[in-house]
């Protein structure tokens, strides 16, 4: 082993930039953030080769002295720590690691101007080694070239992706900068066309910020999220999460700030999962950006050199916020879906895709105030439809009379509900009714496994769930590690309501069952149950999985497809949809029901 020495400062340079500078994105990252802290209105950025052959940033920010550019290119020189505390930092930048460590590992050029100077001067800084400044030409603000990115360090050019992944990446970063403040413009190009265009947005911040991230996301993020504005403790919580119909399939979708600063929080991202939990699919992920700001003593952006990760001091505190503010929203939200499933429901159709034969037809309208009701009128009102009414006090039937026991139903009524009144059923598994501006189709089995769902989650906040006996005890065969699986837990088993004994090897007899469920697939539920333990593993409490035990066996006490409803049933479960927290989708994340305006369903015959 040779002696301890001291490394060149060139070679501490280029291992710093292994962290700061990990692709282009990351020196776009450091570069824009840089102009930020400058004050810039408008940051016009330029990728060549997706960054490897050239970095450009320019500002019209403050701008920096000849002097001043000297030190801005060595390591941990920087205007941004005035007091030298890490504890109150208000800045993006802080570190004085940026500049160096791209200067050290590529051709750094640096060109500025400050206000009221007289000319701009230019220094450059090739693979570590610093020039002298010298006049430039720049009307003001800053400029940054970064080129031949690695240059200095071949083997890390052999980890960068095709240049249209790079530009992606970068890219990205801009979107998420440019989130966080709507009222600076943001440009991209790859100096041949432009791939960003962010103009400025002014006016109120709440509304400068939508209309920002409607510019990145899509403008039909604004009619699918729901506004968030929640405080605890000193800590706000600001921004927008999507309806659960409204994912993706990956998380990318997912914008998070913390005073400002884009972060990839593992907390943060946790909550988002937990908020969500039971009404979004394993594999589907929200759309949401979420804005927390608290003091900067409250949080730890020291954590790493790429500031991405943070550090809460009361971390339980941000991630009950985070949670309980979501939790709400989507509660208040009610039956309601988002558009996209009826633009695609609408694709699915043609609607959009057909040919138009220029013609307009008037739309059909009753002549008078009454609408015929749909086939089984006057079927008698069926167990679910009972269970439902018991199972959500304070809903009332349709009224006895004409409206349920006959084949009319008036006008008005249809208009009173958001849902609309019950017409027919399709295929045994889709209810039809109509409203006052459209119609709507309903997942009978969806629709009722989320209420039943909810129903179950209110009986365990209220200290536990009704049993009822089976007059017939069932008896599933498991086989035997599926059967003792169960018997483990049998005590955690029966405080959810269901009550299961071992009945010799590989079998277990069910004696009762959560009275939420009616004549459910007891067996089916067994099964389900066991193979769901399996996975969990022995050391996973049941009281940990409350949700996902409870979700599984309001999927099997559900209304299942197949199953023939009378007209008053339908209604009733219209009726339960609108008054249920979350209805808009199944405990699967699937959507419960689809509404189409009419408009829409006129444009699939050419009327319009």
């Amino acid at each position: 082993m040779t002696t301890i020495r001291l490394l060149p400062p060139t070679l501490v340079n280029q291992i710093a930039a292994g962290e700061v500078v990990e692709r282009p994105a990351s020196a776009v990252k450091e570069l824009i953030e840089n102009s930020i802290d400058a004050g810039a209105s408008r940051i016009d950025v330029v990728l060549v080769e997706g960054g490897q052959a050239l970095i450009s940033v320019t500002d019209d920010g403050g701008g920096m002295s000849p002097d001043e550019m000297e030190l801005a290119v060595e390591r941990h020189a920087t205007s941004k720590l005035p007091d030298d505390d890490l504890v109150r930092i208000r800045f993006l930048g802080f570190r004085g690691e940026a500049l160096p460590s791209i200067g050290s590992v590529a051709r750094l050029t640096l060109t500025s101007r400050p206000k009221g100077a007289e000319s701009a001067w230019s220094l450059s800084v090739e693979g570590g080694a610093k020039g002298r400044p010298s006049p430039a030409a720049l009307s003001h603000g800053t400029r940054i070239d970064v080129r031949d990115l690695f240059y200095a360090t071949p083997a890390r050019l052999k980890f960068l992706k095709a240049p249209r992944t790079e530009l992606t990446h970068a890219a990205d970063v801009i979107e998420r900068l440019g989130m966080a403040h709507p009222d600076i413009a943001f440009s991209l190009s790859d100096a041949s066309r432009k791939i960003l265009d962010l103009a400025a947005k002014r006016g109120e911040a709440g509304a400068a910020r939508l209309a920002r991230i409607a510019q990145v996301v899509g403008r039909e993020f604004e009619a699918n999220a729901l506004a968030l504005d929640a405080e605890r403790d000193g800590v706000r919580l600001t921004g927008w999460a999507g309806l659960p119909t409204y994912n993706r399939a990956t998380a990318g979708a997912q914008y998070l700030f913390v005073n400002g600063r884009p972060v990839k929080d593992r907390l943060v991202i946790g909550a988002v999962r937990g908020a969500y939990q039971d009404v979004l699919a394993r594999d589907r992920h929200p759309v949401v950006a979420l804005f927390l700001e608290l003091d900067p003593e409250q949080v730890d952006v020291n954590v790493h050199p790429a500031k991405a990760e943070v550090r809460f001091r009361d971390s339980g505190l941000v991630r009950g916020l985070i949670v309980g503010a979501i939790r709400h929203a989507l509660a208040a939200a009610g039956h309601r879906a988002s558009s996209t499933v009826a633009s695609a429901t609408m694709g699915a159709l043609g609607g959009h895709g057909g040919a138009n034969t220029g013609h307009y037809y008037p739309p059909a309208r009753p002549s008078g105030p009454q609408i015929r009701a749909g086939i089984q009128a006057q079927a008698p009102l069926g167990p679910v439809g009972m269970g439902l009414a018991e199972a959500l006090p304070g809903l009332s039937l349709p009224p006895a009379g004409p409206a349920s026991r006959g084949d009319i139903v008036e006008a008005a009524e249809v208009e009173s509900f958001p849902l609309g009144a019950a017409r027919a059923q399709l295929h045994d598994t889709y209810i039809v009714a109509q409203t006052a501006t459209g119609l709507v189709i309903v997942d009978q089995h969806a629709a009722h496994e989320r209420l039943v769902f909810e129903r179950m989650k209110q009986a365990l906040a209220e200290g536990g769930i009704a049993r009822q006996g089976l007059l017939l005890p069932e008896v599933v065969d498991l086989g035997e590690a599926a059967a003792a699986r169960l018997g483990e837990r049998a005590e955690e088993l029966a405080k959810l309501g269901l009550v299961v004994e071992g009945f010799g090897p590989g079998a277990v007899v069910v004696r009762e069952v959560p009275a939420l469920l009616g004549d459910g697939d007891v067996s089916g539920l067994i099964r389900d149950l066991a193979d769901e333990l399996a996975e969990w593993g022995a050391s996973t409490a049941l009281e940990e999985r409350l949700l996902d035990v409870c979700a599984t066996m309001a999927c099997h006490g559900s209304v299942r497809a197949g199953r023939r409803l009378s007209i008053p049933e339908m209604n009733a479960l219209l009726r339960g949809m609108e008054a249920t927290p979350l209805s808009g989708q199944c405990n699967h994340g699937r959507p419960t029901h689809v509404s189409l305006d009419l408009s829409d369903i006129e444009k699939l015959f050419g009327r319009r």
